[in-house]
Parts: structure tokens; sequence; C-alpha cells
């Protein structure tokens, strides 16, 4: 069962100290949470002024720090729409990536979703498809590039409403498609979420993009505290 660790996601150091934005700390989070346990590393690239980026420069230095210390993991970022709202100026910049990520997250509501899956599978990266809900589901199926997705990222609590039945309404939608499944949640979801996943034999994610707080409550110190407690509540639900 993967554990993938999203170290950073849109939160600033304001939130906390141990948020990384530069590659160097980046590189730092993930080599520690993958010490932790973490099988793949998802980060939102940033750039000097600690901005969302996707901008070829700025995602060539993300993944060469954070690779450079992980050899042999896999390293994805985010595509989504609120960095480069423009669908064509967003598709042109991902062309023009010299360094390729592993994977990317591709958010499938969003305007152009399908347009970016469509060029990152062409250049051969691997696509996360990032299901919010039904309809998103419903969209990938009719675009019929739901089996050529690395995995299916089903992320119900991204919503605001019943994150369980969220998820329900997305499980019946996706029955027969056979990629294989990532489930994690969102603050108070966060765990819970990562139970879950292990539960219906998914993989699962975890990391300061997705909680700031350990299970009981307090505040996690790194990326890699969140993994090894992720692996403890793994370990509990898959042990023999």
């Amino acid at each position: 069962m993967l554990i993938k660790a999203a170290i950073n996601g849109n939160r600033t150091p304001k939130e906390h100290p141990a948020i990384p934005v530069t590659p160097v700390q980046q590189a730092e989070e993930a080599a520690a949470a993958v010490a932790a346990g973490a099988g793949a590393i998802h980060v939102h690239v940033r750039d000097s002024k600690g901005r969302e980026s996707i901008a070829r420069q700025d995602v060539a230095g993300a993944l060469e720090a954070i690779r450079t210390v992980c050899p042999g993991t896999t390293v994805g970022i985010s595509t989504g729409a609120w960095i480069v709202p423009d669908v064509s100026r967003r598709l042109s910049i991902i062309n023009a990536w010299n360094v390729l990520p592993d994977f990317a997250s591709v958010n499938i509501h969003e305007e152009g979703a399908l347009q970016v899956v469509r060029l990152l599978l062409d250049r051969g990266v691997g696509v996360e498809a990032g299901i919010w809900t039904a309809r998103a589901a419903k969209i990938l199926l009719g675009s019929g590039l739901a089996e050529l997705c690395l995995r299916l990222l089903i992320e119900p609590a991204e919503e605001p409403c019943d994150a369980r039945a969220n998820l329900a309404e997305i499980e019946k939608v996706m029955d027969n498609v056979s990629r294989p499944r990532l489930l994690h949640g969102l603050g108070s979801s966060a765990w819970e979420f990562v139970k879950l996943a292990a539960e219906r034999t998914y993989d699962t994610r975890i990391g300061f993009e997705d909680t700031l707080e350990l299970p009981d409550g307090s505040l996690a110190e790194s990326n890699a505290e969140l993994v090894a407690a992720a692996r403890r509540i793994v370990a509990k639900v898959v042990a023999p």
C-alpha cells in the first residue's frame, strides 16, 4: 500500500514554520518523509517569491533537488488551474517543461483539465486524476481517459459536503474502472480517511497539504512525523 507524502500544498510558513517553499526545503522534507515510509512525493512547486508555479525553471529546480536526495522515489507535482487560470497558457507552459515529473495531479472538474491530461500523457507523464465529486468522475469516464491514468486520486473532502457520502457517490460512478485508487482526507477527515483507505486496500496520502495535526490533535513537527503516524494506522489495519 502506497503512502504518498503531500509535503506543502498551497500552505505558507505563516501557517507552520516547517512548510517547505524553496527547493532545498522541499528536498529536506521529502527525504525525511521517504525515510519515514513515504513511497512517493507530491509537491506544489514555488517560484523565487514563494508563489505556486508550473514554470519550466521552477519545476526543474524542485524536481532535481528532490530527486538528488530521494533517488528512486517517484515525484509528482500539482497542475491546479488556480496556478495558471488561462488554459492555453497553462498548456503552453506544461509543453515547455524540460525536466518532467514522474506524475502530475489534474483536478478533473477544472476548466481545461482533459486537455492537460492528454498533454501530460503525450509527454509520458503519469496522471493522477483528481476526483472531487461524482460529476468529475462522470467527466473522466466520458472522456475515455480513465484507464490511461496512473491512478484515481479520490478527494471527497475537498468539497464542502459530507465527505463519506461524497465518497460513496464517487465510488459508485468509478465502480468498473480498474486503475489504482488513492484516497485521502483533509483537515479533520485526514486521519479517518487514511484508515478507511487501508480498510479498502486503496493507496493513501498524508502531509502538511492535508493536515498540520497528528491523530491526537497535537501539531506535527514535520511531514515525516505525519507519514510515520500514517504508517502506524495502516499497519494496524493490514496486520495479519
